[in-house]
C-alpha cells in the first residue's frame, strides 16, 4: 500500500513542513495542533483497538471525528471553544491532505462539512478596585515565594500580560531606567503569533522586579519556582485560584466570578479607560477592536 494511504506519513508532513516551514508558526500555535492530534488519535486508538501506525486516512472519518468532539465536551470536559479550535485544526489537516492528494479530495470535502458549534458569548469578568487589591495583598511578602507571588500579580495588573506571556518573560525583555526621574521603564512582551508589543512599568512594578532579576543572567526567565525553574502558566493559573480562595472568605463577592490571570487581564483595561480605544488595543494586543469595545461598553454599563 501507497505510503500516502497512512495516516502517519500526512500528520508528520503537516506538523513539520506545512506548520513550521511553509506557515511559519508561532510555537504555541505548533503545540495546539500537534495536542488535537495526540487527542483524537489516542481516542481512535482506544475505540478501534487499531495500533496507532496502521491508521489510514480514511479512517479519520466523519463519524470518528464527532464521536471524537462529543467526548471532548462529555468526558474531557472540554469548552465549545476548545471544541470548534480542535475542529479547526482537522479542518486544517484535511484541506492540507486534500490539496496535495487528489484521491483524498472526496474525503478532505467530508471533513470540512462538519460544522463549527455555535458558542454562548460569556460576560466579560473583571475585577473591581477592592477586589483587585484584595488579590495583590494575599501573597506574604515576608517569604520568598510570597514576595514573587506578588511580583507576579503586580506585573499582569500592570501589563495586561497573559499568563503565557508572563511565564515566557526573560530579564533581557526588561529595560529599567537608569534615571528614574527622566526616563520610562518598560517591558517587551511576545503575544500570540510571536507579536511584539512594549508596555510601560510602573515604579512598584520596577522595585520588584529589581529585586526578583539582582545578580542574575539576562537570558533567564524573570519568574522561577522553588526549584529555580521557569514558572509556567499552569503555575500561574494555580497560583491565582489559591489566593482567590483564600480571598473569598473575606469578600464573598469574588466567589461569583471565573477569576483567573485573563480576569486581572480585563481589570487593566479598565485602568486606560481615559485612554483612545485603538491606543489600548495597539499596546495590550487585544486581537480586534471590537473586543477592546467590548470591555470599554461593559465598564460604562456596570456603573
Amino acid at each position: 500500500m501507497k505510503s500516502t494511504y497512512y495516516l502517519s506519513s500526512w500528520v508528520k508532513r503537516f506538523l513539520l513542513e506545512y506548520l513550521i516551514s511553509i506557515r511559519n508558526l508561532s510555537k504555541n500555535t505548533q503545540l495546539s495542533y500537534r495536542d488535537s492530534f495526540r487527542l483524537i488519535l489516542s481516542f481512535m486508538t482506544k475505540k478501534s483497538k487499531k495500533s496507532v501506525d496502521k491508521f489510514l486516512v480514511i479512517d479519520v472519518t466523519p463519524e470518528v471525528v464527532k464521536a471524537f468532539l462529543h467526548d471532548l465536551e462529555k468526558n474531557r470536559k472540554c469548552s465549545v471553544s476548545t471544541r470548534n479550535q480542535r475542529l479547526a485544526s482537522i479542518h486544517a489537516f484535511a484541506k492540507f491532505v486534500g490539496l496535495n492528494s487528489p484521491e483524498h479530495i472526496e474525503w478532505c470535502r467530508q471533513i470540512q462539512m462538519i460544522p463549527l458549534k455555535k458558542e454562548k458569548r460569556t460576560l466579560i469578568t473583571y475585577l473591581e478596585k477592592n477586589e483587585m487589591d484584595a488579590l495583590l495583598n494575599a501573597p506574604n511578602k515576608k517569604t520568598e515565594q510570597g514576595k514573587r507571588d506578588y511580583a507576579v500579580i503586580l506585573f499582569l495588573y500592570n501589563t495586561g500580560a497573559r499568563a503565557d506571556e508572563a511565564a515566557q518573560l526573560t530579564i533581557g525583555d526588561l529595560n529599567i531606567a537608569h534615571a528614574k526621574k527622566r526616563d520610562l521603564s518598560t517591558v517587551l512582551i511576545r503575544g500570540k503569533g510571536n507579536k511584539l508589543r512594549r508596555c510601560p512599568l510602573w515604579q512598584q512594578t520596577v522595585n520588584e522586579l529589581e529585586a526578583l532579576i539582582l545578580n542574575r543572567e539576562q537570558s533567564e526567565h524573570v519568574f522561577l519556582n522553588r526549584c529555580k525553574q521557569p514558572l509556567t502558566r499552569f503555575g500561574i493559573h494555580s497560583m491565582i485560584k489559591r489566593y482567590v480562595k483564600e480571598i473569598t472568605k473575606v469578600l464573598p463577592s469574588m466567589a461569583k466570578k471565573q477569576i483567573s490571570p485573563h480576569t486581572i487581564r480585563h481589570t487593566t483595561a479598565l485602568i486606560y479607560l481615559g485612554r483612545v480605544l485603538i491606543s489600548i488595543q495597539l499596546e495590550h494586543g487585544w486581537v480586534t477592536y471590537l473586543l477592546t469595545r467590548l470591555t470599554f461598553m461593559l465598564r460604562l454599563t456596570s456603573k
